[in-house]
């Protein structure tokens, strides 16, 4: 994975869309469910790490981007 967009399309392949209209918050969720994934096992270890640096890295930076 190495957009955002190809996370929300590695999780509606297990049925999740996620919107709720704020961006921080869908990044939120999608970083939730990523890891639920990997807690059940349905995902390996590089896909869990790749999407959760992903997630991460797009919270920060928009956060950052909030407090200017």
């Amino acid at each position: 994975m190495k957009t955002i967009y190809d996370i929300q399309q590695f999780l509606k392949q297990y049925g999740t869309i996620i919107y709720i209209g704020d961006r921080i918050g869908d990044l939120e969720l999608m970083k939730s469910e990523v890891e639920e994934l990997h807690r059940s096992q349905l995902i390996d270890k590089q896909e869990f790490e790749s999407a959760l640096f992903l997630l991460n890295q797009e919270i920060l930076h928009l956060k950052e981007d909030r407090e200017k």
